[in-house]
């Protein structure tokens, strides 16, 4: 399987490359996250980078969430992507990363699984930009297979905690991708 710091690397450049295709009339579209527009989830992506080198330190999300969980794209959200995600793989790739614990909202949880995470959140959300802006939906898949694996294990969770939508169903010849999207409460 693929080291889940490259695929969170490969995950937020796919997002970054998609971001870049955003026009200046695309900001407000909606995204299939709801209540969500460009804008929003381009925020939402930047707070998640932002807050990665500090949790994988051994910050708790309390002590975060304050000074991250707010508009944090400025007057250029490109760059304050790529800024925040330049950080946030530095991160990944610090000595220990992997094993750190990692204090999250619902608990404490190694660092690798944190990661994984970011990859599948990174993945997903680079889906929800490309439909947006009518861009390439096309994700890497190696990287859906990845997430694919990941996620089986870890759906119930997340859909009990109410961050997925419902599992939509897919013909039984959809491909992986399809699946995932699927599997993630999206219809692509």
């Amino acid at each position: 399987m693929i080291d889940i710091r490259d695929a969170y690397r490969r995950a937020l450049d796919g997002f970054g490359n998609r971001l870049h295709l955003v026009q200046d009339d695309q900001w407000e579209l909606s995204t299939p996250c709801v209540d969500w527009d460009v804008r929003a989830l381009v925020n939402h992506m930047v707070n998640e980078n932002l807050w990665a080198p500090d949790l994988l330190a051994g910050r708790t999300i309390a002590e975060v969430s304050d000074t991250y969980e707010r508009e944090v794209l400025g007057d250029d959200a490109i760059k304050a992507f790529e800024v925040s995600a330049q950080g946030a793989v530095q991160a990944v790739y610090t000595e220990g990363a992997l094993t750190a614990v990692t204090r999250l909202s619902f608990g404490d949880v190694p660092g690798e699984e944190y990661i994984t995470e970011l990859f599948a959140d990174a993945l997903i959300h680079t889906w929800d930009l490309a439909r947006a802006i009518g861009a390439r939906e096309r994700l890497d898949p190696e990287l859906v297979a990845a997430c694919s694996e990941w996620f089986a294990r870890a759906k119930e969770g997340y859909r009990q905690t109410g961050v997925i939508g419902d599992h939509r169903d897919v013909p039984e010849d959809a491909d992986p991708q399809t699946r995932l999207l699927a599997a993630w409460g999206r219809s692509g």
